[in-house]
């Protein structure tokens, strides 16, 4: 694909320095790789197609994203419409810059992507667009998809007048709100993710590949088998420490306290290099919040944005802050205080049945298992309370949003999750009951997460694959049968009923057909079927459950962190296969760390300090080192011990820097050349104004 140069201006408004190319383009035969597939619903009006791909194909300028659309050729199986969106050269590079992706020069420095400099980042022959991976790609035609926003004069969706814009809303957001697409889904490159498949989980005791990883899959993705691999590693150490104070000095109680406590703080810091590092790499590490996109569901009045300067919906943050702290906030404590007291009432059953003369001996179990699908059952109706609440309290970035959502929902698992190892430890204060269902929850917990998010997916999905397609064919047979007619003459117009609005939109249309022969079409429908895959949340939750498990209690089960490195060996292998072979294909998103997370596994570390001193304190192993001491001087020995840790792990965040040395001199000198190169800008200005 031929490239011509627009004449780039800096306001983001690239489309008004277009020349004709760009129509040409999408009236061109050649049609460049699907980056994004859009389905719509099988009852969605003509009229509504028409309108909404016109914006999809319009100019920028005019409020639309420049993109080039096929459609699948019309099936007599097929009731929904299939459209395969892609970007031109022009497209790419344009907003590339508008998103300030940092690509390496001839030179080797990492900068700012420039239009007007496109031959200082052309390392290599080949097509124009190479500079940019599959994931870059990926991310900027979702960019443009979803910045196509309502104007002032487009006040309801057009064939659907209940269906109410506000202006500057994002209109492929509120179309998939509102059911009318079905999904957007980015298709997979079935060569690379073969490949990578080789590099990666077929290779059990191979490195990971991180960088085709980050290529393929984006950096979220990329830094969360980062992270699981890093943690992973970490664990080696406590596990050693483990072994050896189960097999040979189980008196260490104290000293494992005292290690695990400082292991995992040293880890989280280490993590934290670690993160400026690859941020540093991926050029991604000078994001902030503040600059970052509005979130496409982000509602407000279009203004001027006094930072970024662009025309942008703007909140007020004191809103935002109000509807959390006097609404959610109380809430999640509310929901928080009932799981407590569904747990409460678990045990109380649980010593009711044991302690019953004549009970079934199978009856003990019975409050165990309604209190295990009780907690299933508010995990998910809480979760569906936080993803509203969050989306209600209208954060203005998708980090903001992600962190709020990931707080919420966290607070509830914990509690789910360890308020009853508490109960166990320091109410009952049984500290062989805490081993024994600290082991229980830590094994099955981690086999049936690895059995629920690869095995089972991949058993249906070949169940579906084998004996599904009667039902989904039937289906949709039904659902073909009500707009049959209108998606003949909307996709094969041959002529009808003038007077019929719905049957003459086709004149305008003209949207290009895939050719029958093109794989993609087949793929598009294959892919459809697959589960899309939701994001990094259960997976970073699955290791922050784990990591408790570790922390909390490590001083009364030290194979914990065994049991871990076992479990995350065979986790880096199945969230592989998960990713390349049952969900779709995840849309790529640009992250410097793993926001919310580090902050909660964080917290976790704080409370393991707690929670360890306070074993120390109650533990009979302890009786030879207490016997010379009252009950109170104990209680201040190991309070005193608590501060002490509490001192060193802030020394140790002191004295660790969150970004290594060479890291900040290449950030310092990467400020020093912007300088310059500013004040080189500003020099030759004046002399031609001379």
């Amino acid at each position: 694909m031929a490239y011509v140069r627009p004449s780039h201006a800096k306001n983001h408004d690239t489309s008004s320095s277009k020349q004709s190319t760009l129509p040409e383009h999408n009236r061109s035969t050649g049609f460049p790789p699907t980056q994004i597939v859009i389905q719509f619903a099988a009852d969605i009006k003509p009229l509504t197609i028409k309108w909404v791909l016109q914006k999809i194909r319009g100019l920028r300028r005019e409020g639309g994203a420049e993109c080039l659309v096929r459609r699948h050729p019309f099936s007599e199986n097929e009731a929904e419409l299939f459209v395969h969106v892609a970007a031109t050269c022009n497209l790419l590079l344009e907003v590339a810059e508008e998103l300030e992706i940092r690509k390496r020069d001839k030179r080797g420095i990492l900068r700012h992507f420039v239009v007007k400099e496109l031959e200082e980042f052309l390392l290599y022959d080949g097509p124009v667009e190479d500079i940019f991976t599959s994931a870059e790609k990926q991310s900027i035609v979702r960019y443009e998809l979803e910045n196509i926003r309502a104007l002032a004069e487009e006040s309801y969706l057009p064939g659907y007048p209940h269906l109410k814009f506000y202006e500057g809303q994002s209109i492929i957001s509120a179309l998939l709100h509102w059911g009318l697409i079905v999904q957007v889904f980015p298709l997979h490159d079935e060569e690379n993710v073969r490949k990578l498949g080789t590099q990666w989980y077929l290779a059990p005791f191979g490195h990971q590949p991180f960088n085709e990883i980050k290529l393929y899959f984006g950096e979220s993705v990329a830094l969360y088998f980062h992270f699981l691999g890093f943690y992973t590693t970490a664990l080696v150490l406590p596990m050693v420490f483990g072994f050896y104070q189960l097999l040979l000095s189980p008196e260490m109680l104290a000293f494992f306290c005292v290690f695990n406590v400082l292991w995992a703080t040293g880890f989280l810091e280490m993590w934290r290099r670690k993160c400026s590092e690859l941020a540093y790499q991926w050029g991604t590490i000078s994001l902030t919040s503040l600059d970052d996109e509005p979130r496409p569901n982000f509602q407000g009045q279009m203004a001027i944005d006094h930072i970024t300067g662009r025309f942008q919906p703007q909140y007020p943050r004191w809103k935002t802050n109000a509807k959390m702290y006097c609404v959610s906030f109380p809430l999640v404590i509310l929901c928080m205080c009932g799981a407590f007291i569904v747990m409460l009432v678990s045990f109380w059953c649980e010593e009711s049945v044991r302690y019953m003369n004549h009970s079934h001996p199978l009856a003990i179990y019975v409050p165990s298992t309604i209190y295990a699908a009780l907690v299933y059952i508010m995990n998910k109706y809480y979760r569906t309370l936080a993803n509203f609440l969050t989306e209600w309290e209208n954060h203005r970035t998708q980090a903001q949003f992600d962190r709020h959502r990931v707080t919420k929902l966290v607070l509830f698992e914990f509690v789910n999750n360890f308020m009853s190892l508490f109960y166990v430890a320091f109410y009952m204060k049984d500290l062989e009951l805490l081993r024994t269902q600290l082991a229980t929850m830590l094994i099955i917990f981690q086999a049936i997460n690895n059995v629920q998010e690869s095995i089972l997916p991949f058993a249906f999905r070949c169940y579906w694959l084998k004996f599904g397609n009667l039902v989904k064919f039937k289906r949709k047979q039904k659902l073909k049968r009500s707009v049959h007619e209108d998606y003949v003459n909307l996709l094969n117009p041959k002529g009808g009923d003038e007077g019929n609005e719905d049957l003459d939109i086709h004149i305008n249309l003209d949207i290009p057909e895939l050719e029958p022969e093109d794989s993609r079409i087949d793929q598009a429908r294959r892919e459809s079927s697959m589960d899309p895959y939701e994001g990094t949340y259960d997976d970073y939750l699955e290791l922050f459950i784990q990591f408790g498990y570790v922390t909390l209690f490590a001083a009364v089960y030290p194979m914990a962190a065994f049991w871990a490195v076992v479990n995350n060996l065979f986790e880096i292998r199945s969230d592989a296969f998960k990713l390349c072979r049952i969900y779709q294909r995840p849309l790529s998103r640009r992250v410097k760390d793993i926001g919310a997370w580090q902050r909660a596994f964080e917290v976790l570390c704080t409370i393991s300090v707690m929670t360890n001193c306070a074993l120390l304190y109650i533990s009979p192993s302890m009786s030879n080192w207490r016997s010379s001491l009252s009950s109170f001087e104990w209680c201040l020995v190991c309070i005193g011990l608590e501060h002490l840790l509490f001192a060193i792990r802030q020394v140790m965040s002191l004295v660790i820097p969150d970004k290594p040395q060479w890291v900040r001199e290449a950030l310092a000198k990467f400020n020093f050349q912007s300088r310059q190169a500013l004040k080189n800008q500003r020099r030759s200005t004046s002399i031609k104004e001379q």
